[in-house]
């Protein structure tokens, strides 16, 4: 569980059959202390990749916007592989199966808009990822 600004607007995708495919990159801040003598701990900000699919993802392409508040639920999932220079590299993202919008409903068409009070709540992704997005060598494992 994660609740986050959002750091950019998404970058979404269709890959075949219309499937959808967004990206988020979330900050989440850890805020800053003071120890009993007097040490002052700053905030620590985190950066997350999240994944999003299908009618997820589309509603992340209609509503999401740099800046807006979410919650999300989701699993890590990491990859491995090779790059062009032989150097091994790993990633780790969040693939996300719930999200709220957090933010107020702004004029300007961004953000989501709350209703009856209540964050719009998108429904769950689907679970699966396709097989259509899973290159046998594992490297851009997603269109991003």
């Amino acid at each position: 569980m994660l609740i986050g600004n959002v750091g950019a607007d998404p970058q979404v995708r269709y890959l075949d059959n219309d499937v959808c495919v967004a990206q988020v990159r979330l900050a989440t801040t850890e805020r800053g202390y003071t120890l009993q003598n007097g040490t002052q701990v700053p905030d620590r900000t985190e950066w997350h990749t999240c994944i999003f699919w299908r009618n997820l993802a589309k509603t992340v392409e209609k509503y999401v916007r740099k800046g807006d508040k979410l919650y999300m639920e989701g699993k890590l999932q990491s990859r491995d592989w090779v790059d062009k220079q032989g150097i091994s590299r790993r990633v780790t993202e969040v693939m996300v199966d719930q999200m709220e919008m957090l933010s107020p409903k702004q004029n300007s068409g961004g953000g989501a808009a709350p209703v009856d009070g209540q964050p719009q709540q998108a429904a769950p992704a689907q679970p699966q990822t396709p097989s259509a997005v899973t290159p046998a060598d594992n490297n851009n494992a997603y269109p991003f």
